[in-house]
């Protein structure tokens, strides 16, 4: 259950992203821009999830491994869809 919730929390980041994006940019670039400003966002808020599972929560690193590349993952391949699209605009 988690897992789903910062999968969800990341899209919603995303979303984020996207709409500040849109509100002080001139186009599809500036979304396409803002995309591929999560990354990097989202990648240090997977790897903070990974530490606090493996200092607070007990689980070993290569116990969490798995979970982090699911959780950075799937935002991640939706940002990247969309500096695909709007970079396409």
């Amino acid at each position: 259950m988690h897992m789903l919730s910062v999968i969800v929390g990341g899209i919603v980041l995303l979303g984020i992203f996207l709409l500040f994006g849109h509100l002080w940019g001139d186009g599809p670039a500036s979304l396409s821009t803002a995309a591929k400003l999560f990354i990097p966002v989202w990648l240090a808020v997977s790897v903070t999830n990974l530490w606090i599972g493996v200092s607070k929560a007990g689980y070993t690193v290569a116990e969490e491994t798995p979970i982090l590349l699911v959780v950075f993952g799937v935002p991640v391949a939706l940002a990247a869809l969309a500096v695909w699209i709007f970079a396409r605009s």
